[in-house]
């Protein structure tokens, strides 16, 4: 008899693949690729706890409200916990910035790298058990390694990074990162714990037809937002919004698309956060062909002044945000 079971290639696992790829780090001393690592495998804990998140009862609001006043989910707790663990026993970090502390968390003044995440983007959606993400900056330290963290090592201009990358949790769960050589995407496979290369050298489409917007702050958008909007509408553009960034984000990288969390009358400076998701973001579409800005400058070139500096974001398929940035000229 005939197995009808469907054969599942097996491809370059991560580990394998970040190996191969040292050569292009500019520190090649293999620091690097150990936080790599570290995150990936912070990766697959999170991913098991946020699967099993209803059956052992740690869902739901902790009663507590994180440094942006945002009310923090139980996940959104564990989930810090759980990549600063991670982070600290690798020994290659020296401090992280996170959505989650009010302040840098010092771990190692011997490290050589610190880490910028939000551990758990899109965490109000847990509970109806949509896709959630991890979202990751990696920056080499400026001050030498051994002497205490300064604000300098902290606060780089993204185009500082040496990586960046992001965890989708979803169907399936997916890491996907760049070193400034490209963007690869790597599925998790579970019954084996291992990642395995599944989006080989991403590229966004250099244009699309799919617009991600909260529309329901619409009127108190400024109005070059309102105008790309209609034109968006008048050419008859999917609106396609799930309230995960990182979510947004990765379906238009692969179908092209324009993310928009622009500034309102309510958040002047924007909502999304510069150090941990803007700036992360921006160098893996910039490395796939995409473009990334406030609306009046790259995202890469801000010079942040504080850990949870907030700025207007629209990312994605390079002639959509050029379309979408005239509107402000």
């Amino acid at each position: 008899m005939e197995d009808s079971r469907i054969a599942i290639p097996i491809g370059t696992t991560l580990d394998r693949f970040i190996k191969s790829k040292e050569e292009e780090f500019q520190y090649a001393t293999g620091e690097l690729s150990q936080l790599l690592r570290d995150i990936a495998l912070a990766g697959k804990v999170v991913n098991r706890e946020i699967n099993k998140a209803g059956l052992i009862n740690i869902v739901g609001a902790i009663g507590t409200q994180n440094v942006q006043g945002e009310e923090q989910q139980k996940l959104d707790v564990l989930a810090n916990i759980r990549f600063t663990r991670a982070l600290t026993k690798g020994g290659e970090a020296c401090a992280v910035i996170s959505e989650e502390d009010d302040e840098i968390v010092d771990l190692n003044n011997d490290g050589k790298y610190v880490i910028a995440i939000d551990p758990l983007d899109g965490s109000s959606n847990i509970d109806v058990n949509v896709s959630i993400g991890t979202i990751f900056s990696i920056y080499r330290r400026v001050t030498p390694a051994g002497s205490p963290i300064q604000d300098i090592d902290v606060l780089q201009k993204g185009e500082e990074q040496v990586a960046a990358g992001y965890l989708l949790y979803g169907s399936s769960t997916m890491l996907v990162y760049t070193t400034g050589h490209g963007v690869n995407g790597f599925t998790y496979e579970p019954s084996l714990g291992e990642y395995f290369l599944s989006h080989a050298d991403m590229s966004v489409p250099e244009d699309g037809n799919i617009y991600s917007v909260n529309e329901g702050s619409f009127k108190s958008f400024q109005e070059p937002v309102k105008a790309y909007i209609e034109y968006c509408k008048d050419n008859r553009y999917s609106g396609r919004y799930i309230g995960s960034l990182v979510a947004d984000f990765h379906r238009n990288l692969l179908k092209g698309g324009i993310y928009i969390y622009p500034a309102t009358a309510k958040d002047k400076n924007g909502k999304l956060r510069l150090m941990y998701e803007c700036n992360a973001l921006a160098f893996i579409v910039e490395q796939a062909g995409g473009l990334a800005s406030t609306g009046k400058e790259r995202i890469l070139s801000v010079q942040p002044t504080e850990l949870h500096q907030r700025v207007p974001l629209f990312i994605g398929s390079k002639k959509m945000v050029e379309k979408a940035i005239s509107y402000f000229s």
